[in-house]
Formats: structure tokens, sequence, C-alpha cells
């Protein structure tokens, strides 16, 4: 029994950890100083390059299980679901404030249960009425409370909504792609495929930096690229991308070998808790009543749904072909959720 609550209380450790790394996707804008954010997404994601190019080297006996079509795919899904997701993430924090991008990205676990749960249903819908009301309303107080703050104009606040809601479907669409596609690999090629999307998504912002130069939107020439100007700038690049790739990966699996499929999947909510506390620390600020309320309900409506998912399904799955768990709501919920 001891060991058995020692081995639940690492997990929960574990899984705080993860989703304290996947938080700190959100505080990009606040730890640019006097540069730019497109300055602290370039050296950002130039670095995810260069960890995806070591992994690829690492990884290279794995070439012989994909194809150039493969490749070139899971390149494309790292600047979707790397690049152009961060992207979204910092921009919706910037225009939308600490509190709207974090709720609306805490609808993804249970969004992509309900994807998973239309295709193969398992959960009767009228059973999830009473979670996707209580996300309905915290999204809806969040939005709100957001438009209330009063350094944020409408237009801003608008374009917030709509980075923080393009952040959400980039997510989804990333999720089900790459889900679909696991399923068909070997699983001794699972490194290459991770290493390739980090390539994708370092290459793109490679490529884009010339069009960041045209419009004069890095600070990096001006201010000057040296340690003793952008040291900052290159930390928290740097525990950013190492926090919410390498170390959050390692400790969300190594979390959910230890844990309950129904605990594990409700941990992932943590994740818009910290971000939104982390937010509203570098605000210098609590959350307004309006704030609290609605990221709260967002937070329970995630913790209903997926104890309803994980506790109405059937207990085991049944494999495919290829031996992929398809039916698992545990792998519907986590197994896409954040493995960049």
């Amino acid at each position: 029994m001891t060991s058995l609550r020692t081995s639940v209380f690492v997990g929960v450790l574990l899984a705080c950890v993860a989703t304290l790394g996947w938080a700190l996707n959100f505080i990009a804008p606040y730890v640019t100083g006097d540069y730019s954010l497109y300055d602290l997404m370039a050296v950002r994601f130039l670095g995810v390059g260069v960890l995806g190019v070591g992994g690829v080297i690492l990884c290279r006996s794995q070439l012989k299980w994909l194809s150039p079509r493969q490749c070139w795919l899971a390149a494309a899904l790292g600047a979707a679901g790397c690049l152009a997701y961060g992207v979204c993430i910092g921009a919706g924090v910037m225009l939308g404030g600490p509190v709207l991008t974090p709720a609306c990205v805490g609808m993804v676990p249970v969004l992509l249960a309900l994807v998973g749960n239309a295709r193969n249903k398992t959960v009767a819908w009228g059973r999830l009425a009473a979670p996707l009301a209580c996300l309905t309303l915290g999204l809806l107080l969040s939005n709100i409370s957001s438009l209330h703050q009063p350094a944020l104009s409408a237009v801003s606040w608008l374009a917030g909504v709509f980075f923080s809601f393009s952040a959400v479907a980039l997510w989804l669409g990333f999720s089900v792609i790459n889900q679909k596609h696991l399923t068909t690999l070997p699983a001794t090629a699972t490194g290459l495929w991770t290493a390739l999307m980090l390539v994708g998504a370092g290459g793109t912002a490679l490529c884009l930096l010339p069009l960041l130069c045209v419009f004069n939107l890095l600070r990096l020439p001006t201010l000057g690229f040296g340690f003793a100007q952008a040291g900052a700038l290159y930390a928290w690049s740097l525990i950013i991308a190492l926090m919410s790739t390498v170390v959050g990966a390692w400790a969300w699996n190594a979390a959910t070998r230890r844990l309950p499929m129904v605990l594990s999947g409700q941990l992932i909510a943590l994740e818009s808790l910290f971000a939104t506390l982390l937010g509203l620390w570098f605000h210098g600020r609590g959350p307004s009543w309006m704030e609290a309320t609605g990221l709260a309900a967002v937070l329970i409506g995630v913790v209903m749904a997926v104890g309803i998912i994980l506790t109405g399904t059937k207990p085991a799955a049944t494999p495919d072909t290829d031996g992929s768990a398809e039916d698992d709501p545990q792998h519907r919920l986590t197994c896409t959720h954040r493995d960049l």
C-alpha cells in the first residue's frame, strides 16, 4: 500500500512538472524585455530546430521505417503544431490578457475526446451536457472579463479571441492528424517522427527570418546579439523550449505510467491553471471574481468530462491490426496532447 501511495504521489508531482512546463508557452510575451515577441519566437524555435537535428542524427537508423512523404508530413506537423501554435498562444496572451487564452486552450483535452467520441461513439452525448455547459459558461465569463480589462481595446480583445481559438484549432488538427499517422508507424520510429517535427518547426522559423527582417519586426539586429544585451532572451528561449518539449513530454509519460487513467486525464487541466497563475503573476495582480469563476468553470467542466469519458468507456482497448489502442480513451486524451 505504501509503495502504491508513493507511486501515485510521484506521478502527481511529475504531472505537475509536465503541465507547468507546458504552461511556460503562455509567458512568452512577458519575458521578452526590450526585445519583441518575434525575437523570442525566432530564437526559441531555431533552438528547437537544433534539438530536432540532433534527434534526427541520433535516430538516423530509424529512417528506413519512414517514406519521404512521411518525413515531410512530420515536418509540416511540427511547423503547424509547434511553431504556428506557439505564435498563436503568444499573440493570444499578448492581445487578450492572461486568462482568455489559457481558458480556451483548457478545452483541448475535452475537444479531442469529443472528436474521438464522434468518430467512434463510446459515451452517450447526453452525459456530456453538464460538463459542456460548464465549459461554455467558463469561456463566456473569461471572454467577458478579458473584454473589461482597462488596458485592452475592443480590437485587441477580438484579435486575442481570434488567436486563442486559432491555437485551439491548430492543436486539434495537429492532434487528430498526428494520432492517425502515429498508429501506422512502428514504435521504433516514434523518436525520429518527433525529431522531424522539431526540424520542421525550426526550418520554418529559419525560412521566415528574411520576412521578419524585411518588415523590421526583429529588434535583435538593432539592440544587439551579445549575451550582455540578449542574455535574458536566450535564457528564456532555452528554458521554454526545453520545458515545453523535452521535460514536459518526459515528465508526462513518466506520470501516466504511475497514475490511474482517470486521475492522469484530469490532471491535464492543471496546464490552464498554471498558465493563468503565471500570467497574473507577471501582471502583478490577482484574478477578478469573473476571471476566477470562468477559469473554475472551465476546469470543473474538463474534470467532469474526462471523468465521464474515461469511466463510461470499455475497460480495455481493442487493438487494431497494427497493435495500436485506437479505442483507449486515455490514448485519445493524452497521447497527442503535448508530444512536442
